[in-house]
């Protein structure tokens, strides 16, 4: 397997910014929006790993796991062998159309040409259990795409999306796991992996290195590929199936949104024909997609590229990706158990909006974010895609 960096300029997190980044990310209950939230909090990843136990002393039921030096270097030196990076959004190399996205993932592994994030990507999904005529009209479509320099982006699983990358091969294709590089699913797909690389493709993860997949990653990681891509296209797809998250996740992220029509009589077409009635482009030909995303597109058929971020770490513009929070109390300490019950009484297991929840206590904006970021870190709330919260159950 062979790594080429891309050539882009810009400043680069240090080594030891990106050991603080991976073990606060890496630690427990820390997701890209709290690690968002601990950065502008307490201005670095480093002051974050410091305040943490300090955070959510009367939130949590134990004590938080803060993911240890030793362990985040061995992930370092296992990634580092195995010819892949570790990239920080903000970083030069980091997906741009990635880091559009409502929170996202602070560190990807990537292993492969990172110049192939430069080409407008589309993303490919579908069912596993594809048909034959599903597979054939997938290959030809990403041919063409590919012939048009679009990059392909996929999950790696059987049928459409290993048509997917079978056929993108030579032109730029990107595959994005649901666990770690070294645990690719399924299995039986590892020579494929190799074919990716040596042809210039690209391995992508937000998981640790080592990570063996669960069914909880892979809507995971279907959020990775529809926040790699400017539109995404499904081919096959039952009603109730990750294709169709992938579907929901791109058009919540304002993705364009491609499907496949087919036989009412054939399960398989059922998801797709219901994205249709719903709204989405149908999708006959790579015509379609070509005509859709051209208004996106330069003069000469190229993605626009994004402007980086400044990476200042004492400085919560490092992770601005959403509105800038505000932490008035930065140099204070964390809320007190009153605003904390006031903030989980306003919650329930139906998500709300933040907007909502400042409304409804009175609170500051910076009292309740601190609050949200406890209960957080406590393993008491959940967030949406869209940016809603809600109370987990006890």
């Amino acid at each position: 397997m062979r790594e080429t960096g891309s050539q882009s300029k810009g400043i680069r997190l240090s080594d030891q910014q990106r050991l603080n980044w991976l073990r606060l990310i890496r630690s427990d209950n820390v997701g890209p929006a709290s690690f968002r939230d601990l950065i502008a909090y307490c201005g670095s990843a480093a002051a974050a790993l410091e305040r943490l136990p300090q955070l959510v002393r009367s939130t949590a039921k134990r004590p938080l796991r803060i993911h240890s030096q030793q362990d985040a270097e061995q992930e370092l030196e296992a990634i580092d062998r195995a010819g892949a990076r570790l990239i920080g959004m903000g970083e030069p190399d980091y997906p741009q159309y990635l880091r559009q996205m409502l929170n996202p993932p602070p560190i990807v592994t990537v292993l492969g040409d990172t110049q192939l994030f430069c080409k407008p990507p589309v993303a490919i999904v579908g069912a596993r259990n594809a048909s034959a005529t599903a597979c054939a009209f997938t290959s030809q479509l990403v041919r063409d795409l590919g012939q048009s320099a679009f990059s392909i982006v996929s999950g790696f699983a059987r049928g459409i999306d290993t048509a997917a990358h079978k056929a993108s091969l030579e032109t730029g294709t990107i595959a994005v796991l649901a666990g770690g590089l070294n645990r690719p699913y399924p299995p039986e797909n590892m020579p494929l992996l190799d074919q990716v690389i040596d042809n210039g493709g690209i391995i992508i993860s937000e998981m640790p290195f080592d990570w063996v997949p669960r069914a909880q990653d892979f809507p995971r990681r279907n959020r990775i590929i529809a926040g790699l891509s400017l539109g995404l296209a499904v081919i096959e797809a039952a009603q109730r199936s990750g294709s169709l998250i992938s579907a929901r996740l791109a058009g919540e992220m304002g993705r364009l949104v491609f499907a496949v029509p087919g036989s009412p009589l054939d399960p398989r077409a059922s998801g797709t024909n219901t994205l249709l009635k719903n709204g989405a482009i149908m999708l006959t030909q790579a015509q379609d997609i070509f005509d859709a995303l051209a208004p996106m597109l330069r003069k000469d058929g190229t993605a626009p590229q994004q402007a980086g971020f400044v990476f200042t770490e004492d400085s919560a513009q490092i992770l601005a990706q959403a509105a800038p929070l505000s932490f008035e109390t930065s140099n204070n300490q964390p809320n007190g158990s009153a605003d904390i019950e006031r903030i989980r009484n306003a919650l329930s297991s139906t998500p709300a909006s933040v907007d909502a929840i400042i409304r409804h206590t009175a609170l500051t904006p910076s009292a309740v974010h601190l609050a949200l970021l406890e209960l957080d870190l406590a393993g008491q709330l959940q967030r949406s895609n869209d940016g809603l919260i809600a109370l987990l159950p006890t």
